[in-house]
């Protein structure tokens, strides 16, 4: 690293985040901060002169340098979202993946300094970051209410409902119905409950996994309700296809004529058929015998 009179700048690619310390193995949130804070500003020149290099040439040592500069302006705007309960770390992480999605696009002849061009994309990157990992479900999809979720919490005063006034006025000023205002305080106001069951041995306490999830719809029982219903049909036809016409009438009155299985006795079809009831069992256990070896070979 050079020392200039006034501004200093890293000159070499070998130097480790402007000599200071910074080796991206920092312990703590804390000791990543006060790092951070002690890396040089860059002058307008020096600004301009790095990122033609980088668009020019693709000097990355030009764009870690652009970088590192503006890793304070990451700290500052993640400190104002701290209030979404998000941990500041991964804040800075998404911010930071802002800052150089700037660096990369940032272009020095249009007269603005990078600090302003960035602002947006690290702020781009930080609300993406909390909408989806605020609540499992999603509280803002549309532009509208992504607006919302910003300024609502900025407009509420303490955490008790708003007021008609104020309802009607954050509408006029973000330019939306009052409902989507009610609406968006609605979900903002909804508690996220846990899934799972309590961690105590309370009996009384259940979690709603229990009464949300239906067994019914499980994947597994639902191939097998539907195996079933294949067997109770096509594959019981094609077993009563192997049997013989008596065999199979046989099975028909003893099993299949009445659903609560009060079919004929074997006593009553010995005398249809003239023969002993113990000999009706005899065919009746064959075929069933047969009739599971189709099943068997159905599934």
């Amino acid at each position: 690293m050079t020392n200039s009179a006034t501004h200093p700048v890293v000159q070499s690619s070998d130097s480790t985040a402007l000599a200071l310390g910074f080796t991206g193995t920092l312990g703590n949130i804390d000791a990543y901060i006060s790092a951070v804070n002690r890396l040089p500003m860059l002058t307008h020149e020096q600004e301009i002169d790095l990122a033609k290099k980088l668009s020019q040439n693709n000097d990355l040592n030009a764009a870690q340098q652009l970088v590192l500069s503006h890793l304070r302006l990451v700290v500052s705007i993640a400190r104002g979202y701290l209030g979404y309960g998000l941990p500041h770390a991964d804040l800075i992480q998404e911010g930071n993946i802002g800052l150089m999605k700037a660096v990369k696009r940032f272009d020095p002849d249009q007269g603005v300094r990078l600090v302003s061009y960035a602002m947006h994309w690290i702020k781009a990157e930080m609300h993406e970051y909390i909408l989806k990992n605020w609540r499992l479900v999603k509280v803002a999809t549309t532009k509208a209410q992504r607006k919302l979720f910003f300024n609502l919490r900025s407009h509420k005063e303490g955490l008790d409902a708003m007021s008609p006034k104020q309802v009607d006025s954050l509408a006029k000023e973000l330019n939306v119905k009052r409902e989507e205002v009610i609406e968006m305080e609605m979900r903002l106001s909804g508690r996220d409950v846990a899934l799972d069951a309590p961690t105590d041995d309370d009996d009384e306490k259940f979690a709603p996994i229990a009464y949300l999830k239906t067994e019914a719809e499980e994947p597994t029982r639902m191939l097998e309700a539907q195996a079933y219903d294949r067997l109770q049909t096509e594959g019981l036809e094609t077993a009563l296809s192997k049997l013989d016409a008596r065999s199979r009438r046989i099975v028909e009155e003893r099993w299949l004529k009445n659903d609560d299985g009060s079919g004929a006795t074997l006593h009553e079809l010995a005398s249809e058929y003239g023969v002993s009831a113990e000999r009706i069992r005899q065919i009746e256990s064959a075929a069933l015998k047969k009739m599971k070896g189709a099943l068997a070979n159905f599934a």
